[in-house]
């Protein structure tokens, strides 16, 4: 974790260090799968190389890759001085280095940060979100977000989902090689090779489950873990919870069909874009909103009962 005034977590350390531990062991097993699987130590180290390059991309550019998703551009203070003012002040607040500041034309509120590293981050804001929320109520949110890059949990989340992705993609690539060799085999001695594809199949689906979850779990923590530490900043923990309660309002209003252009990047949103949403499964990206509210609470009662 970055060196700053936001409250530290030993929790969200923890959590990070094991998901990455735990899905760095992941790809090491699939590649040693397909190793067995198609007797090519060639093809297996290819695949490594693959996933490795698709998680050095993601992290090396994921501030540009999120601004696009969200068809967003960058600010200037010229162009933005109340969002760029709020955000000086914050990171004045926080010690940090302040990020770049964004902003996506698009009436869905909300709010996300991206970045490799607190230097090469972006925080964007949604038009949407800027009409919503009040001046409080938008400070909760960007120091929210701002604990996110101060955490490194974004860049975590972003490393994280390339075991799912190249999961996925050896999983196509198993189900087209299966196909493909036995009807290629004809009677021959393609048994052996067919079932070493199906092997590699089940591998990689069970990487990609277990990504799918652990990142799920780490995503849930982590909004936690920034609404913690926002709050005992800006030391007002009722406007973040406000903030959240009129987010998830709007977005409840929001055809589901609408939602669908910003799915993929749920997991950094402040609240997830799923109409009427209090998911609580174990897919869910985020805690449900009455656990955030509670938490907020509790914080508000001890800021409350603390003597200065």
């Amino acid at each position: 974790m970055a060196r700053t005034r936001f409250l530290p977590d030993r929790g969200l350390t923890a959590r990070m260090t094991l998901v990455l531990f735990l899905l760095g062991a992941l790809f090491v097993a699939l590649v040693v799968a397909i190793m067995v699987a198609v007797r090519s130590p060639g093809l297996a180290v290819l695949v490594g190389v693959i996933g490795l390059g698709i998680a050095f991309y993601q992290w090396w550019s994921s501030d540009k890759v999120a601004m696009r998703a969200m068809r967003a551009r960058e600010v200037t203070p010229e162009q933005a001085p109340e969002l760029h003012g709020m955000i000086d002040r914050l990171c004045a607040l926080a010690d940090m280095p302040k990020p770049r500041v964004g902003v996506a034309d698009m009436d869905l509120p909300n709010a996300f940060a991206t970045g490799r590293s607190p230097s090469r981050s972006v925080v964007c804001v949604t038009t949407g979100i800027l009409r919503t929320l009040t001046a409080e109520e938008l400070e909760g949110v960007l120091a929210h977000e701002l604990s996110h890059v101060a955490h490194r949990d974004v860049m975590v989340m972003t490393i994280a989902s390339s075991a799912g992705i190249v999961a996925g993609m050896v999983t196509q690539g198993a189900r087209f090689g299966a196909l493909s060799g036995v009807g290629r085999s004809r009677g021959n001695n393609n048994n052996g090779g067919a079932a070493a594809l199906v092997i590699a199949l089940v591998v990689s689906l069970v990487v990609y489950a277990v990504s799918f979850f652990l990142t799920r779990l780490l995503s849930r923590y982590r909004e936690l873990c920034a609404d913690r530490a926002g709050a005992y900043l800006t030391m007002k923990p009722a406007a973040l919870a406000s903030a959240l309660q009129k987010i998830t309002g709007e977005i409840s209003m929001i055809p589901q069909r609408d939602l669908r252009t910003t799915g993929a990047m749920n997991s950094f949103f402040i609240a997830p874009a799923i109409s009427g949403a209090t998911v609580k499964t174990l897919t869910s990206t985020h805690p449900s909103l009455e656990q955030r509210l509670e938490q907020l609470a509790r914080i508000q009662a001890d800021l409350g009962s603390t003597t200065y």
